[in-house]
């Protein structure tokens, strides 16, 4: 009796689950290296950051093309405004997919409309005349307004501002002197072909040449609108070019401050 009476305590404490290796300890799932979304997002945010080099990339190859090629009276001339609108839609969904990520359907949906309406407007630009060519360069307008909100929108929500922020700015710029060119395509197309003075021939490469010379406002002077409606599009693309450089990408530049080498999120930037 007196035995097992000494056995108790020994078999309480070797009983208890509260030791060093339970599962309320360090390596239990609660604990710092659990699979949080602390650590998920810090994963995430970095590939969100670097798809505006990738976008910047996409709207530089796409103002080359048509500004080395689209000019020339060739049959590669449809190739290359085919081409545009890829390259165009591509932007959009990189513009989607460095949108917040907590609307995950809505992005899928608009993605799928994105896809179906290029498609549909490479058939209208083939087989719709010059009506068709103005409502493809409609949607090209629509959807690069879109995309140069969203992207805006997004720079403006990083809490800090890195070298990537600096490239959608610039991705933002670019497709702001890309919207006007289409809106000036369209003009073109939907009045019987007339929007420059004198009866210039209007060219994909002509309109972007036109579109960014208005918007850094150097105004050589070669290409001018003939309708008082051209002007006023231009004027207004004018205004906002100077206001986007004095406003946003100015306070880019003046709140970037380079991370030190040694920190890790320094890749980020």
């Amino acid at each position: 009796m007196a035995a097992l009476t000494s056995q108790q305590p020994a078999g309480r404490g070797r009983g208890r689950g509260a030791g060093p290796g339970s599962g309320a300890g360090p390596g239990s799932g609660a604990g710092p290296g659990s699979g949080a979304g602390p650590a998920r997002r810090d994963r995430r945010e970095p590939g969100q950051r670097r798809r505006y080099g990738l976008l910047l990339a996409v709207l530089i190859a796409s103002y080359l093309i048509s500004a080395l090629v689209g000019g020339r009276a060739s049959p590669l001339t449809e190739v290359i405004g085919d081409t545009q609108l890829a390259l165009f839609a591509v932007a959009g969904l990189l513009a989607l997919r460095v949108s917040p990520p907590r609307r995950r359907p809505v992005r899928t949906v608009a993605a799928a409309i994105l896809v179906a309406s290029a498609i549909g407007t490479v058939i209208g630009v083939h087989l719709g005349g010059d009506a068709g060519r103005g409502a493809a360069s409609v949607w090209t307008a629509a959807l690069l307004l879109v995309t140069v909100t969203l992207l805006v929108r997004q720079i403006l929500s990083h809490p800090s501002v890195t070298v990537q922020s600096i490239y959608g700015a610039i991705s933002a710029y670019l497709l702001i002197g890309l919207m006007f060119a289409a809106c000036y395509s369209a003009m073109y197309f939907l009045h019987g072909r007339s929007f420059f003075s004198g009866g210039q021939r209007g060219t994909a490469s002509a309109f972007q040449y036109f579109s960014f010379t208005t918007l850094t406002t150097l105004g050589y002077g070669d290409f001018t609108a003939a309708t008082s409606l051209g002007r006023a599009v231009a004027m207004l693309e004018a205004m906002t070019g100077q206001i986007f450089l004095a406003t946003l990408v100015a306070k880019l530049v003046a709140s970037f401050r380079p991370r030190p080498r040694g920190d890790g999120a320094s890749r980020d930037g």
